[in-house]
This record gives structure tokens, sequence and C-alpha cells, in this order.
């Protein structure tokens, strides 16, 4: 049906005005209803759209709340997750975000977002390539002189974990609670971590193969700072968070709280029975540029939406963000410049990144056009089944709800009972359960 621009304005009106009136509430049968949240600048942006869902834009909620509650099962105390498309945003939320208060958990809270803040990283790089100040195919020790051991380390290796540098945090986290506790306080300097990650055998030769490995992030958040004579925490204020009006995103190393409403991190002891530790409170300065950008879910589906409808970058350097190439043998999970892309079982593909830090998982993606996005957490950590079944957010999500299985044969059934249902959840930090 064809209508009047006229029209069309009246339609985007009306759609904008009731998605102001609310959202759905959270489905949960051991948590009170998350409240209405406040419409946002991605609210708006895909309100335009909601009147012309395509194949595959009605994502199935139950299905979200079915991984939501899934990753309870494996022993996060609370999970949620926040939609947003054209036929509106939904959100869900499980459980308690508070385990002494017994607070339910709440889709407004603010969250530690692990390694999504490489994300955001790489688009202030990106940003200052350009404006001609940085180039991805330079060695990195152009701009850092003498840094780095190799002058064959390039500014895209950094990007797409490929340099070979050693991932510092795997010794760090060998042992998960007393590693973490040793660090919890402590503030390191770009260089300390650098020098950690260099005390250890390269990976790999600089861009051979995929090597995920926090330390390039390191890196990355030191080439801008020397590119802009700034903190990273300024340049990530200045270039995306007022930008986006993002109000719940903030990088505050090396203070250790959250402010304001928040979900508190529960991490799991590796001792089987252990009691979970409550590790909300840190200065994550073992990650910074790397990790410790702390948001809520609706301030990560805008970033999202505005990075993939080019808002932040250039159309070349989106371009070159979202070229990718695969990270496992399944040829269904790829990374790109700071940024992965999974391509789900309905067959679209998804752009964002996965989130480990003490206490919290996060995924964050939305499709490349930018009309539908997911933001989905569990406030725990060091738990890979509770990770994966967080991972089931997506399918539900961007691929709806799945037809009846038909009939099948006894034998097939008892094959099919053997099938992985979901890939292992990709690690961005060492876990050891």
């Amino acid at each position: 049906m064809h209508l009047s621009p006229k029209r069309r304005l009246a339609v985007s009106a009306t759609l904008v005005a009731a998605l102001a009136a609310g959202v759905a509430p959270a489905t949960s049968a051991v948590a009170a209803p998350a409240p209405a949240a406040a419409p946002t600048a991605t609210d708006a942006l895909v309100a335009a759209d909601a009147g012309r869902p395509g194949p595959g834009q009605f994502p199935d909620m139950e299905g979200v709340a079915g991984a939501l509650k899934a990753a309870m099962d494996q022993g996060a105390p609370g999970a949620m997750a926040r939609y947003t498309g054209p036929t509106g945003t939904k959100t869900r939320a499980l459980g308690v975000r508070d385990r002494v208060s017994g607070a339910a958990m709440d889709t407004q809270a603010r969250f530690r977002i692990g390694s999504v803040s490489k994300t955001f990283s790489s688009v202030v790089l990106l940003q200052l390539v350009d404006e001609g100040k940085v180039e991805l195919d330079q060695p990195v020790n152009h701009y850092l002189p003498g840094l780095l051991p190799d002058d064959r380390i390039t500014v895209r290796h950094l990007l797409t974990h490929r340099s070979g540098l050693a991932d510092y945090t795997n010794a760090m986290f060998n042992q998960t609670v007393p590693g973490f506790e040793a660090v919890r306080n402590r503030v390191f300097s770009y260089q300390e971590l650098v020098d950690l990650s260099l005390s250890e055998p390269r990976t790999t030769e600089p861009g051979v193969s995929y090597k995920y490995s926090n330390a390039n992030f390191v890196v990355v958040g030191m080439l801008i700072e020397k590119l802009t004579g700034k903190p990273v925490g300024q340049e990530y204020e200045r270039r995306i968070f007022k930008r986006l009006g993002l109000r719940n995103t903030s990088y505050v190393h090396p203070d250790t709280k959250i402010a304001g409403l928040q979900v508190r991190g529960y991490l799991h002891p590796d001792e089987a029975g252990g009691a979970l530790v409550d590790s909300t409170e840190q200065t994550v300065s073992w990650a910074q540029s790397a990790g410790a950008v702390i948001s809520n879910p609706a301030d990560l589906n805008t970033f999202t939406t505005a990075l993939m409808r080019g808002r932040l970058l250039s159309p070349r350097m989106l371009e070159a963000m979202t070229t990718v190439t695969p990270t496992d043998a399944t040829n269904t999970r790829h990374y790109g410049l700071g940024l992965r892309r999974y391509d789900l079982s309905c067959g679209t593909q998804v752009f964002g990144h996965t989130g480990t830090v003490q206490g919290f998982y996060t995924y964050t993606f939305a499709t490349r056009d930018g009309r539908r996005s997911l933001a989905a957490m569990a406030n725990t950590s060091n738990r890979g089944e509770a990770n994966t079944a967080l991972g089931g957010t997506l399918e539900a999500a961007f691929c709806g709800k799945k037809p009846a299985p038909a009939a099948k044969s006894s034998s097939r059934a008892a094959l099919d009972a053997q099938t992985p249902t979901a890939l292992p959840a990709e690690q961005d930090l060492p876990e050891n359960r």
C-alpha cells in the first residue's frame, strides 16, 4: 500500500507516541515486571519502520525469555534482554539484579559490558583514520616507536586480533577468583599490560591467523591517547556518548563503583559448589580500553543501531569494519575491525560484540541495516554454559519462532538428540567452568 508523505508522517508520529506510552513488561515467573522504559533515540529510529516488518522480523520473545531462563538455570542470578525493531521495543527481565536485597532484574539498570568496549575503541580509532591521523596498514611502531618487538604488526592487525600478541589475561586469571582478587583494586598503566603480553611467546606471525587477545585493544587505547593527546575516556565521551545521547554509558577507570541503578555481578569460583563472589566493584584496570565501559540495554541498542546506520563512521570505514574473516571452522562466526559477525540459522547476519567481565556476560548485536538490535545480559561469569545459553537470545530475537518440527523416525530423533543445539560461547576471557 502506498502512503502519501503526509500520511507516512502521521503514521510515524502515531507510532512514536504509542512507543512512548511504554514497552512490553518483563515476562518471568521469578521476577517482578520490568518498569516501562522511556523511549530512546533507537526507539525513534525504528518507529518509522514499524508498519513494514519483513520476513523474520517478528522476534520470538518467548524464545528470548527461554534463553534468559536457561542462563539462570546454569547459574546466573538474573538475566535480561531488550529488542528494538520494526515491531517496536520489547524487553524481558528474569531473576534478580542484587542477591542480597532481592531487587528484581531491571532493563534500565547499568552493568559492565566487558569486551563490547572493544567496539567503542574501534569506532574511535576508525574515526581517527577518517581524520587522516592514522592509517590501518601502517606499523604500530610508526605511531608508538619501539613499543612492539616486530615492525610488521600493523594497526589493522590489532583491530582484527591478528597481531600475535599474547593475551596476558590467560595467566592473570588462570585461577579465576584469586586472579580477580589480585587485580580487583589494582591500577595498571598501559605499558605494564603490554609488558605482561610481551613476556609471553607470540601466538602467531603478524597477519597470519586470528587469535583473540585483550592486549591488542590495550595498544588501541595507547594509540587513541597518543594521536588525540586526550585520555581514552574523554574520546569515548566526546565522539560517541554525547553524540548519541548515551546517558547511561560511561568509562570510569580507575573508579570502582557503578553509579545509579545497577546490576550486581557474581563470579563463579573454579571449585564446584563454591559460593558466588560479588565482583561488581573493581577498577577493571586490567582491561581499560579492552573492556572497562559501563552501559545499559537501551544505550547498547542505540549504539549498535547508530553504528550500523552510518552515524558514527564514514561509508568507507564502516565497510572496512564490517569486512570479516572466519574465526572458527563453523564458518558462522567472523571478526572484522573490533566487530563480530554471527551468521544465524535463518540466514540473518548480525554485527556486534560479546562481552565478559567478572560477573557479567553481554551480547549486543544489530542487523547490517540497523533496523533490528538486541542487547542481552546475565549477571554471572566463569560459567560457560550460562554464556552459551544467553547467546540463544540472538536466534530467538533475529530469526523469530521456528516452525513446528515434522514427525521424525525414532532413529532420526535419537540422532538429533546427540546433536548440540548451540555452539559454545566464544571466550573473551579465560574461564575454567
